[in-house]
């Protein structure tokens, strides 16, 4: 394989095991407004941005047949919950090893996240690790038209390092972030969560059971 001008990585299931307590926190809101999500409504919510899930929510309950929240009640349930929970998020199996290597091999590396800027520093602060990341591009970048599975933040965390996206490999969990990659034209490696296989992704990404499964040996990466 071809050395990739730089690799793309998501956060949220993919360098970091947060996604169960997202999951949490989504679902404790919903039931004060009379809703129980499901384990596929959550699985729906991931790698979209805050305020695209609360919307997402939100059609849930009123589809439900309960009373309309607005975003910044769901929220304002939602997000102390969130908060309470991140920090003890483990680094998923792999991850600090990989992110070590591409370090090594020089070469550059960016967080595409739909999570904010507050929220990437809560998850973050346990994990001196991810500051060899040199780049952040969150959820509520101001430059960010639309969220993942829209294009918009792996092309522009490729262009603020200086390369074609379509040169770059990019990571992911979740559906929407696949295809918001493959959209960018990069090479996308899928991490596979609990509840999705691969015929759940488009065929044309790479899936992995662990990170672990990367063997980075220059000038490229294998498998």
């Amino acid at each position: 394989m071809s050395r990739p001008a730089a690799c793309l990585f998501d956060l949220d299931g993919l360098l970091l095991d947060t996604e169960p307590l997202h999951g949490r926190a989504w679902r404790q809101a919903a039931r004060e407004f009379g809703l129980e999500l499901s384990d596929q409504q959550l699985l729906a919510l991931r790698g979209r941005r805050r305020l695209d899930n609360a919307s997402r929510v939100i059609a849930w309950i009123v589809a439900a047949g309960h009373e309309s929240p607005t975003s910044e009640q769901l929220l304002a349930v939602q997000q102390p919950i969130a908060r309470k929970l991140l920090p003890s998020a483990r680094a998923m199996p792999g991850a600090p090893e990989l992110v070590r290597r591409c370090q090594e091999l020089s070469i550059p590396m960016a967080l595409a996240t739909s999570s904010s800027h507050d929220s990437v520093g809560i998850k973050c602060a346990p994990h001196p690790w991810l500051e060899l990341i040199e780049l952040i591009v969150c959820g509520d970048d101001p430059e960010l038209a639309a969220g993942k599975p829209a294009p918009d933040i792996f092309l522009l965390a490729a262009r603020r390092l200086g390369v074609a996206a379509s040169a770059c490999w990019a990571f992911e969990d979740s559906i929407a972030g696949a295809q918001a990659a493959l959209a960018a034209g990069s090479l996308v490696h899928v991490l596979l969560p609990d509840g999705l296989g691969r015929e759940h992704y488009p065929e044309e990404v790479r899936c992995l059971r662990s990170l672990a499964e990367l063997e980075l040996s220059g000038p490229g990466l294998s498998r």
